[in-house]
């Protein structure tokens, strides 16, 4: 498990860091999400790998509190998708619109600080031309994505 940090949950439903040794909460796995840490939550009975089943019960809670990020609507078409031909094109699409709306904001966010070093015209005329080019980018990389053939599903491996 290449440099993976390895989360044990328990029958008990307890998970345990062994990177730490200490028993952890989804909260704290959440807090690995968005400080980029590679894990993995393996079953300690069955030596399944369980991290989906955690990530979207952390997502789960996640559209519990608060503003959700997916509407009922759009969790029903995502529910269609499953046991439909167009599975794994779906699940490829919504991947690659995930990728690319986190490369924008990356680079929407280094062009907002790189406008704050310059004086306030040029900033502004850079940001039109950087804007112009994502859209640009964005406009071929959606066309790319939804005529690209489907790629065959992948089973995840325990």
């Amino acid at each position: 498990m290449e440099d993976k940090r390895i989360i044990k949950k328990y029958p008990n439903r307890r998970l345990y860091d062994t990177e730490v040794s200490k028993y952890i909460t989804l909260e704290d796995i959440k807090k690995l999400v968005l400080n980029n840490k590679e894990f993995i939550v393996i079953d300690v009975k069955s030596d399944e790998d369980l991290t989906r089943t955690i990530l979207l019960q952390i997502i789960t809670e996640q559209e519990d509190d608060g503003e959700p990020l997916f509407t009922t609507q759009a969790l029903s078409h995502i529910i269609r998708f499953y046991g439909d031909s167009v599975q794994s094109a779906a699940g490829d699409y919504i991947q690659k619109s995930i990728n690319l709306f986190v490369m924008q904001q990356k680079e929407l966010q280094d062009q907002l600080q790189s406008a704050v070093m310059k004086d306030p015209i040029t900033a502004l005329s850079d940001l039109a031309e950087q804007n112009l080019e994502i859209w640009r980018k964005t406009t071929e990389n959606f066309f790319k994505t939804s005529t690209s053939s489907p790629s065959p599903s992948k089973k995840s491996k325990k």
